[in-house]
């Protein structure tokens, strides 16, 4: 009895440690984050009750992975509402077995953030932003990336 007890514990802790966090963020603090980001960088805004989100978010961390080679990050920020953070966020992240870093952006003023990611942005998702500094390259999408356009956005990220 006392073996299976230690064992279970020893699960439950390394369930706990293996828990992603979920970084608290202000737009600011974001726009930090990609304006001196020193590796070509994948930023994508999503919410656990989008489903066009949700259905290419997979696709973003196995082809991202592909890049591994080029130093490729994928940053994954919820913009889900204050009521889903953090457990909400985290127990979708978890269900769903995402590896990619999440933020959750805490704001909640569309008008005021969106035009600070991309001036077209008018607050729909997903909608993903390709960063690269080293090359001055910044490339913003309004809309789902079907994988194979993924593929392609991200040779011209790195090229």
């Amino acid at each position: 009895m006392k073996k299976i007890i230690i064992i279970l514990a020893l699960l439950f802790v390394q369930q706990s440690l293996s828990a992603q966090p979920i970084r608290k963020l202000k737009i600011g603090e974001l726009q930090k984050m990609i304006d001196t980001s020193t590796v070509p960088l994948v930023v994508n805004f999503w919410a656990t009750w989008c489903a066009p989100c949700i259905h290419e978010i997979p696709w973003f961390e196995k082809t991202i992975a592909g890049f591994s080679d080029k130093k490729v990050r994928l940053v994954l920020v919820s913009i889900d509402f204050p009521g889903e953070y953090p457990k909400g966020i985290t127990d979708f992240i978890k269900t769903n077995q995402y590896t990619s870093q999440v933020i959750w952006l805490n704001e909640t003023d569309s008008e005021m953030f969106c035009p600070k990611i991309d001036k077209s942005w008018d607050g729909s998702i997903p909608v993903t932003l390709m960063v690269n500094n080293k090359k001055q390259y910044r490339q913003f999408y309004k809309q789902q990336l079907p994988e194979a356009k993924l593929q392609q956005e991200l040779k011209k990220l790195t090229e």
